[in-house]
């Protein structure tokens, strides 16, 4: 009996000292903390099912993609990046420069009135362009960015409140505000955008530190080298006959073209400006394209 009790200790010492080891080992199967990235393929994958714009989606790494003429979006936002140890700087590639080059940008929407019409009127002349979202608008009109995202335009962070004194006050209030708007556009769309704009621009805004800021944490800036004028009251034959002169004469931009309107409230006028800015542009023989990695900088 003693022996039997003795062999019985002994097997119970032995799996003691195997559990205790398993449970301490390095090799322990122990699930991560860290979250894995979904496998999704770096390239045009769609996020649901159903039909889905032609765009290419950054997913678990940032790696080098071609110069296409394609929306770029993130599946992660970048706190989601740095919970999965993840890249938030993107590689460089090259820019593209084309002969006669127009970007299309919409800044201040989306907006109920206005943002319809020219996603009807881009439309019609099968064109693309990009439209930089405002936090406070996104959060108000969900079905207008759904809209635009669908019809295969670019989205572009134009912050959330777009308020200069609350912007402005460190380049750390910025990134917060340019996060939150990320949070509201991929609750939507299930996917944020990289590029952003700063609203007023960045002259007389932005010291070195937002520079190293937007680039650690991802963002491409994106300027403008031709404006509307459309923050003012002119009317649409104003705003028209400002954007040629503008382009006659700056020939030395053709190659990337940046053009800066507005379709947030009271910009009707740049609405029936548009039909004849796109007409211009196609009679000089000028390439349609969304703001994207490959766009160069502005100036």
């Amino acid at each position: 009996m003693l022996k039997k009790y003795g062999l019985l200790s002994i097997i119970g010492i032995i799996f003691l000292i195997a559990l205790i080891f398993l449970t301490s080992s390095p090799l322990s199967f122990a699930v991560p903390n860290i979250e894995e990235a979904p496998s999704i393929p770096a390239t045009t994958e769609p996020l649901e099912k159903g039909p889905q714009p032609d765009v290419y989606y950054f997913t678990e790494v940032n790696d080098v993609i071609p110069t296409n003429d394609k929306p770029e979006y993130d599946i992660f936002t970048v706190q989601e990046r740095k919970e999965r140890q993840l890249a938030t700087e993107l590689t460089s590639i090259e820019p593209y420069y084309g002969k006669k080059t127009i970007y299309l940008t919409f800044d201040d929407g989306p907006d109920p009135e206005n943002t319809p019409l020219i996603l009807a009127i881009l439309q019609e002349n099968n064109i693309k362009a990009t439209f930089f979202v405002v936090g406070t608008e996104v959060s108000k009109h969900p079905e207008l960015v759904k809209q635009i995202y669908a019809a295969g335009h670019a989205i572009g962070n134009h912050t959330y409140n777009h308020i200069y004194r609350e912007l402005y006050q460190s380049p750390a209030t910025y990134i917060e505000q340019l996060q939150h708007n990320d949070e509201l556009i991929k609750n939507i769309l299930n996917v944020r955008p990289r590029i952003s704009r700063a609203p007023g621009g960045t002259i007389g805004h932005f010291t070195t530190e937002y520079w190293k800021r937007l680039k650690t944490e991802g963002y491409i800036e994106v300027g403008w080298n031709i404006s509307s004028g459309d923050a003012s009251n002119a009317k649409a034959d104003a705003l028209l006959q400002n954007i040629i002169s503008q382009t006659n004469k700056n020939t030395f931009l053709w190659s990337h073209a940046i053009l800066l309107m507005h379709d947030g409230r009271g910009h009707s006028e740049t609405v029936k400006a548009l039909p004849s800015i796109i007409k211009f542009y196609k009679e000089q023989g000028f390439e349609f394209r969304v703001i994207n990695k490959a766009t160069p900088p502005a100036w």
